[in-house]
C-alpha cells in the first residue's frame, strides 16, 4: 500500500491526475465536494473516501480506519 498526495489548483488538474493515478487508487476529498450536486453524487459513486476537515478527530479516524481496512484486507 502507498499513498499519493497531490494538492490540485484547478479543476482542469484533475484531467491530469486521474491519468497518472493507479488504477486500484481511491482518493480522498474534502467532505464539501458531497454536496456539490452532480459532482458529489459522482464522487459518492465512484468510492471516493469523504472527511470533514473541520473536525481534526473526524478526519483522524477516517483515514486511521482506511488504513486498517487496507492492512486487514491486504489491498491497495
Amino acid at each position: 500500500p502507498y499513498v499519493i498526495v497531490c494538492n490540485h489548483q484547478a479543476s482542469l488538474d484533475l484531467m491530469g491526475m486521474v491519468e497518472v493515478i493507479p488504477d486500484r487508487c481511491v482518493p480522498i476529498a474534502k467532505k464539501e465536494l458531497m454536496y456539490m450536486g452532480t459532482v458529489g453524487w459522482a464522487c459518492w459513486l465512484s468510492g471516493i473516501i469523504f472527511i470533514d476537515r473541520h473536525k481534526r478527530e473526524d478526519a483522524i479516524n477516517v483515514i486511521s480506519q482506511t488504513a486498517r481496512t487496507m492492512r486487514h484486507e491486504n489491498v491497495r
